[in-house]
Formats: structure tokens, sequence, C-alpha cells
């Protein structure tokens, strides 16, 4: 493998000085790849538009095809993280917009291309901000295959749309969780509560691996739904969560919302070490996990 800067007559981004990352990887075979780091590309769906495509300008690597706003991830940067700035600087996605659900990563063994896959929440204009593209479209899934594609892409394309479907959704009985462990959490329960929010939100952030959530093989970004009950429905709100205040009794609400996700098309697992909200789910074809599960991943 070598290193390689880019030629000096290759047109330059506007946003500043270039970044270490903004190499070629060349095998010995001579195939080249962009991003010493590695590179990441967002795929935006939207559930009326359809995916949101680049159309590369022909100077660039295999160029006048359509593929992904990204580019060459900067070091230490995650895969995650430089898909969302990459297609921000290059379709101007903002990235409070979308709401990551996977990371699948094609490994050539010396460079490694990280889709994100991210749910449109709040729907946006693409905006030429780079001169890599040459136009931006929202391209219905259905319609993908008849552009002429970037072959990187391309290839990896059937299997992205096969994932589409798969939305993994977490549903948390926080009272349960919290009372597992003595840690004076009787004495506040909304500031305990408070607690696991916080530690859930780490979790939500940095994905969890396919293996525990029996998934096909990607990191994953699972929707996290907490019921609160009682005195624990103080606790405050919090980014990155759904956070659900049960009006009586937190089972009948995990429950109730369990079944309103697996409805809308979700995955549910919820996670309770209680014997009869675990029944009661596992009836309604609803997988379960304990108390220990999510504790491990904490």
């Amino acid at each position: 493998m070598t290193i390689v800067p880019p030629d000096p007559g290759e047109p330059r981004r506007p946003h500043g000085p270039r970044d270490p990352g903004d190499a070629w990887v060349v095998t010995g075979d001579g195939t080249r790849y962009w991003g010493r780091f590695g590179a990441a590309g967002l795929l935006a769906v939207d559930p009326l538009r359809g995916v949101l495509l680049q159309h590369r300008v022909a100077w660039s690597h295999f160029g006048d095809t359509w593929g992904l706003p990204g580019g060459a991830r900067h070091q230490d940067e995650s895969a995650c993280d430089a898909a969302l700035r990459e297609s921000a600087e290059e379709a101007g996605v903002p990235r409070s917009a979308v709401a990551p659900r996977l990371i699948s990563v094609f490994d050539a063994q010396v460079w490694t291309y990280s889709t994100l896959v991210a749910d449109v929440t709040a729907p946006f204009e693409a905006v030429i901000s780079d001169p890599e593209s040459r136009e931006l479209a929202w391209v219905p899934v259905d319609a993908v295959d008849t552009y002429p594609l970037h072959p990187g892409f391309g290839a990896a394309w059937p299997k992205l749309r096969a994932l589409l479907p798969e939305r993994p959704a977490i549903v948390v009985d926080a009272a349960n969780v919290v009372g597992a462990v003595p840690d004076g959490w009787w004495k506040d329960r909304a500031g305990a509560a408070g607690r696991l929010l916080d530690a859930l939100t780490e979790l939500a952030a940095r994905g969890m691996d396919a293996g525990v959530l029996d998934l096909p093989e990607h990191t994953w970004f699972p929707e996290v739904h907490v019921v609160l009950e009682g005195e624990a429905r103080a606790a405050a709100d919090i980014a990155g969560l759904s956070v659900v205040r049960a009006a009586g009794e937190g089972d009948d609400t995990i429950a109730a919302l369990a079944s309103e996700l697996t409805s809308a098309g979700r995955v549910v697992t919820v996670v309770t070490s209680d014997r009869g909200l675990s029944d009661r789910t596992l009836a309604a074809g609803v997988a379960v996990r304990p108390v220990s599960w999510l504790r491990a991943l904490l």
C-alpha cells in the first residue's frame, strides 16, 4: 500500500487547508482509494422523496456517475461524524435533520468506506456547496438502479436497499432498570432516571453491534424509547431519546408502545426483567431482553 497526495492540478475544495486524510491509498495492483484514513458517505432516506444522490463532476474519480455525498475521513474522526460532515460540505445536509440508523462498511483491508444510512427527520433542500457536484437529486428507491452509478455505490446498493426496511427500536422499562442497582435510587427517583437517560444517550450515539440486536452484520443506531412512571416522570427530556411518561401503570404504557411501534414497522426489543411484563410482550410477538443485557452495554 502506498499513500499518494492528490495531484496539485486537481480542483481544491473551498473549505480551507487540505486535511492529512486527503490522499490516495494505492494498492500493489494500482487500485486507488480516496482517503488516507478511509472514507464515508451519507445515504439519506426520506420517506416521501427517496434517497439523496450526488451527480459527480467529470474530473472527479469515476466522474459523471451518481453516488453519495461523502469523502475522506479525518484522522481520529468516526465514520458517522465524517459522513455527516462531508454531506454538510457537499450537499448542505443539516446534521440536525437526519437520524443515523446504521453504518455499513466496505473493507478492502488497506482501506474502508463506511456508508451511514440515516432517516430524514426534518425535510431540507439539498444545496450544491462543493465543486465536486454537478447536481443533487432526491431519487425514488425503485429508480436508483436506472442511474449510471459510481461503481462502488452500485456494488453496495443491493445490500443497502435490502436493509432499508430494517428499523430497530428499543423500549426501556426505566423503573426496572433503575431498580436493579442499589445506588440509593429510592431517595431521588427523578435523579436516578436522569442518570439512566444520560447513559442511554451515550449508547445511542455510539451505536450497537448487530449481534446484540440479532440484526444483519452492521453497526445500528436503534430508536430508544424510555418509559418513566411515578416520581421518575420529573426527569428532564434529553436529546436523542424518546422519553415517554406513563399516565398510569408503566407496564401498560410499555406494552401499548411496543405494539404501536411494531405496527409502524419497527423491530422492537423491550428491556425488562419483570416476569409479568416479559410474558405479556413475548405473547404479543415482541422480543424481550433482561436488564442485565442493557447494563452490560451501558
